[in-house]
């Protein structure tokens, strides 16, 4: 999951699994997959960068878990 910031400076997070689309109309509106929608004050690149550092995060993790010692 990933932190955001609502138009009123209220940080949420969000399932980044679960976003359709991002509209830009100016602000950023995340279309969530159930068709909820979040106004957020982050751009479409601080999003992308959020979502590919948590994704990034996570591979790691899996990685680190995946370790097998074949003595």
């Amino acid at each position: 999951m990933i932190v955001l910031t609502k138009r009123n400076h209220e940080k949420f997070l969000v399932n980044h699994t679960q976003i359709e689309y991002i509209e830009m109309i100016p602000e950023c509106k995340i279309v969530m997959m159930n068709h909820d929608f979040y106004l957020v004050r982050e751009s479409v690149d601080e999003i992308i960068d959020k979502i590919t550092k948590y994704n990034a995060k996570v591979m790691d993790i899996q990685r680190e878990v995946s370790v097998v010692d074949r003595r």
